[in-house]
């Protein structure tokens, strides 16, 4: 039997550095390879809790060193910029939040990575996210679970991978625990074994987007009026674009009561704000929509949906729509419901699907 390879996607992180000793161990051919996104002039001063800086990809050359296995840098910047950085800054403005992991996955990770892989003569791509891919052998199609550990469950950012794509991506760690992932690292003497794990987005390692994208498109966004949910004008604003539905924190507005974004007009440059109660509904349309379990959805389903990363799966009924959009209905109101984002249906622990978010009604259907 031919020996099996794989190509590592290796961060420097020490998720991806287990993923590719596991795969070793399970007796792979590996190669690691780290993607260079940006040019780190970019996005000014490195942190730690960003991943793809310098410092990452020495980390990342260190352990393949130590595992014995091939390693290369693969200049991805051209591509990262249309695929992901144009996105987000091309979303902000035009008043809808992105969620550029997601994209990078999509676009970098599981394509052009997963094609220079293929290109090499590896059978695989490696990452180390946590999350469980099976096949049903009954539809030969393959499905996406949830990880063992669902305090670090990713399946949400992964909701776009394709059948292809997923015929040829391996998950070592879905089964493991990050404590059991920190162990294997620290037995194996990994130079990465206690490194805090990203927290921002790698091209805004400060958290602050608006800055970034004023320093990217070298454009400075005009202030505009604050309106309350008569229309009425309440203060003035830095820019719609520094603000994101259902913030709370530096409006700089003296409202006698604590008020929250509740909706942008891009073109007049406004943004409206009101009471908490005021960013609840129930319903959302999506569209742009990947399944796992079948081509299509034919019928309502009542499934279980996370409209944002870190909220627990709600109980809702997705209905299919005409154009490739499927509407959302929970079973009770959600708070900033937020077009852009991705909304991600679960069965259970196994991933029915997922879409872009379009238009969120404060109504009932």
């Amino acid at each position: 039997m031919a020996e099996k390879k794989a190509l590592i996607a290796m961060s420097g992180g020490v998720d991806s550095s287990v993923a590719a000793y596991l795969m070793v161990r399970d007796g792979y051919s590996c190669t690691g390879a780290t993607m260079r996104l940006y040019n780190n002039e970019m996005i000014g001063e490195e942190r730690e809790s960003t991943c793809c800086s310098l410092d990452d990809v020495e980390d990342a050359r260190s352990v393949a060193r130590r595992l014995g296995i091939p390693f290369y840098v693969f200049n991805f910047t051209d591509d990262f910029h249309e695929r992901v950085i144009a996105k987000f800054i091309r979303c902000y403005e035009c008043g809808t939040t992105p969620n550029p992991c997601i994209d990078c996955n999509r676009y970098l990770k599981f394509d052009h990575l997963l094609r220079r892989g293929l290109e090499l003569g590896c059978d695989c791509v490696v990452t180390g996210h946590y999350a469980r891919i099976r096949r049903d052998e009954a539809t030969g199609r393959y499905l996406l679970y949830k990880a063992a550990d669902l305090s670090k469950d990713q399946s949400y950012v992964l909701y776009s991978l394709t059948q292809e794509q997923l015929a040829h991506t391996r998950f070592p760690l879905g089964e493991l625990t990050k404590a059991e992932t920190r162990a294997i690292a620290e037995e194996q003497g990994f130079i990465n074994a206690r490194k805090h794990d990203s927290q921002d987005i790698c091209f805004v390692p400060d958290g602050d987007y608006v800055a970034f994208m004023e320093r990217y498109t070298g454009k400075a966004y005009e202030p505009g009026d604050f309106l309350d949910l008569e229309g009425n004008v309440v203060g003035r604003h830095r820019g719609a674009v520094c603000y994101t539905l259902g913030q709370r924190k530096g409006l700089g507005l003296a409202m006698g009561a604590p008020f929250y974004v509740c909706a942008k007009d891009m073109e007049k440059n406004t943004v409206t704000v009101g009471p908490n109660e005021a960013l609840f509904s129930t319903t959302l349309r999506a569209n742009d929509w990947n399944w796992f379990p079948f081509p299509t959805l034919t019928e309502p389903l009542h499934i279980t949906a996370k409209a944002r990363y870190n909220q627990p799966p709600q109980p809702a009924t997705v209905y299919p729509e005409a154009g490739g959009f499927a509407r959302v209905v929970f079973d009770e109101p959600q708070r900033a419901l937020t077009p852009g984002q991705a909304v991600v249906l679960y069965d259970g622990d196994m991933v029915v699907g997922g879409g872009t978010i379009t238009e969120v009604c404060r109504t009932n259907p």
